[in-house]
């Protein structure tokens, strides 16, 4: 469950698939809530609903043929970027009750970390993707689960390969069941 970053849409310019639509429609409504405090963001914030509005117009036009395979598509695109948003949402909550009960705020994690206040605020909020480095060092300092803080859900695509490769292998120890979504 990869964050993409929404800086790489930007400079691709499209969306090339219904997940990264899905997620781009989240990242636009966070933006819309971080501008107050960054008005910075406001012009990428604009970009990415130019290039939601004509991926839509692309893929969602009322003159479209839309299947009944581009639906479930987009339905299970919905639900992964659904369940990454609830998982940012928890790592939030985590991450700034931890703040809260140190006393520290995130201008101080920025420096910690070696990030500005309004870049950590997007990390926190989930509109560009924490590094693995930044993670370890939250969860060293602060004491969390590394499962709380790092995704570990595999993409359906990935975990197709390997339920196959499971099977193939025909060990009976090797379980098939862990590769769900």
């Amino acid at each position: 469950m990869k964050t993409q970053s929404y800086l790489k849409i930007l400079q691709k310019g499209f969306i090339s698939s219904e997940l990264e639509f899905e997620k781009a429609l989240i990242i636009e409504r966070k933006l819309r809530l971080l501008i107050k405090e960054n008005p910075e963001l406001n012009e990428s914030r604009n970009q990415l609903r130019t290039i939601i509005k004509e991926c839509e117009k692309l893929n969602w036009d009322k003159n479209s043929i839309i299947s009944e395979e581009k639906i479930e598509e987009s339905d299970f695109a919905e639900f992964i970027a659904e369940k990454e948003r609830k998982f940012l949402a928890k790592r939030k909550e985590i991450i700034k009750s931890k703040l809260t009960e140190l006393g520290i705020n995130q201008q101080d994690l920025g420096l910690i970390l070696g990030h500005s206040k309004s870049y950590i605020s997007e990390l926190i909020n989930g509109i560009n993707p924490f590094n693995i480095k930044d993670l370890i060092i939250i969860h060293n300092l602060f004491n969390i689960k590394l499962e709380s803080l790092i995704p570990t859900t595999i993409p359906q695509k990935e975990s197709s390969r390997i339920k196959s490769s499971i099977l193939k292998i025909n060990k009976t120890k090797l379980k098939v069941s862990n590769f769900n979504l």
